[in-house]
């Protein structure tokens, strides 16, 4: 192998390990602030606000699964994907585990 080879394939290995990581997943903050805060922020419509255990402790003894199921399909006021149809369910999961770990 010569060098330039050697050099090519290293920088094929990078750029499929970049590609590849989790760090591109959804960033559930960004998420939250663009779709969610609008309405958890200050409790609209009796959406429980970010950090509040006691309003999220009823709705995290459904679980994760019925919560993102929510999110998805929409429950009372909040629309289905918080209103906007492009989220995918991995972005609304990642907002979710955002708004839960504020309640842990």
């Amino acid at each position: 192998m010569t060098r330039a080879t050697t050099v090519l394939s290293a920088a094929a290995l990078c750029a499929v390990a970049f590609v590849a990581t989790p760090a591109l997943a959804a960033d559930g903050a960004a998420v939250y602030n663009a779709n969610c805060a609008m309405c958890h922020v200050p409790g609209l419509a009796n959406a429980p606000k970010m950090g509040d255990k006691a309003a999220w402790a009823p709705r995290v003894a459904l679980g994760r699964d019925a919560l993102l199921a929510s999110a998805i399909k929409g429950k009372g006021a909040m629309p289905p994907k918080a209103g906007n149809p492009k989220l995918t369910d991995a972005e609304l999961g990642a907002a979710l585990d955002h708004m839960l770990a504020a309640v842990k």
